[in-house]
Order: structure tokens, then C-alpha cells, then sequence
């Protein structure tokens, strides 16, 4: 999961790899199918999906990488917590 999160950032900026590091990555529950990354006007499945959560560092910004289910690795711009 970290490899292609990093593998996404690295291309999204434009960046070489030693710029980015990973701030942490868990294991988490999310409290829905929008794996804590809820779009407004869409619709969700209302069950608890199991997932992970990376969080990476370049240039001095954080990126949120969240997946579950059977859902890569994807950023998320507005992230929302995930159950515990």
C-alpha cells in the first residue's frame, strides 16, 4: 500500500522519491464505503469496511492515502477519521 501511494505522489508532483517521505501508515476501520473520503451527492454502503490509511510528506505537506475493501491506494483531499 505505501509503494503505491508513493508511487501516485511521486507522479502527481513530479517529484524524485527521496522527496517524499511516509509519515505513518495503519491499519484502520472505516465507518462506511467512502473509506473516509465521502464526495457530497454521492451514496455509500453503510457498513464498516476494513482498510488502511498512508499519510506522506513532500515538500513540507501532508497527502492522505486511504483504501479498503477492494480499492487501491487513492489520495484523498478531504480526509474524515476512520472508526478505531
Amino acid at each position: 500500500m505505501v509503494d503505491q501511494a508513493k508511487a501516485d505522489l511521486i507522479k502527481r508532483l513530479g517529484v524524485d522519491a527521496a522527496q517524499v517521505s511516509v509519515v505513518s501508515s495503519e491499519e484502520v476501520t472505516w465507518p462506511d464505503g467512502s473509506l473516509g473520503c465521502p464526495e457530497p451527492g454521492m451514496r455509500y454502503t453503510q457498513a464498516l469496511v476494513p482498510g488502511n490509511r498512508t499519510v506522506l510528506e513532500a515538500g513540507g505537506k501532508q497527502y492522505s492515502y486511504h483504501s479498503g475493501g477492494h480499492r487501491a491506494p487513492f489520495l484523498c483531499e478531504q480526509p474524515q477519521p476512520p472508526t478505531r
